[in-house]
């Protein structure tokens, strides 16, 4: 993958989560973040080669991301401040997720060298993205203990499957 290609996926994600998180916080809207999010999801899926491959790996893991969240919310573990939902969950998940996802496709391959540390990032690294939306008023964590083992548990597995299963499916 080329550097302009790696720069441009990994800024639009960074501005959707942006857009989403601080649309809702500034203007208590779900609009920025959408908008953005679908623009970004649109450029970056006319830009990919293998659609068939990047639709599979983008809605695996959008989907086990989006059930775990809304899981964690029915139980009350966590719970959103969002002017719209989609489920459980504020549109703007729904739109992060799929966003996220797309790192996936091309970014994160070169972790597949490095299991251990991808495994290990994304244990540590998950949790403390969402942990760190509290402070700005985004998430409630009801049950701080109960939320950090079962998102360490999640973002282990999420990146477990995805080195050890989504990266081997075979596509032409």
């Amino acid at each position: 993958m080329s550097k302009v290609k790696l720069f441009f996926i990994l800024s639009g994600y960074q501005i959707t989560w942006l857009m989403c998180i601080f649309g809702e916080i500034l203007y208590k809207s779900f609009s920025p973040g959408l908008i953005c999010g679908l623009i970004f999801l649109f450029i970056v899926f006319i830009n990919t080669k293998n659609k068939r491959k990047f639709t599979f790996i983008v809605f695996s893991i959008a989907i086990v991301g989006y059930l775990f969240d809304s899981i964690l919310v029915i139980f009350k573990i966590y719970n959103f401040e969002s002017s719209l939902y989609f489920g459980w969950l504020p549109i703007w998940m729904l739109v992060l997720w799929l966003s996220f996802a797309t790192l996936f496709d091309e970014v994160f391959v070169f972790l597949s060298r490095y299991k251990l540390i991808a495994i290990s990032l994304s244990a540590v690294l998950g949790p403390l993205t969402y942990y760190l939306g509290s402070p700005l008023g985004i998430i409630n964590i009801n049950k701080l203990s109960f939320f950090f083992i079962l998102m360490i548990i999640f973002w282990t597995f999420l990146m477990f499957f995805y080195l050890n299963y989504l990266l081997k499916v075979k596509f032409n």
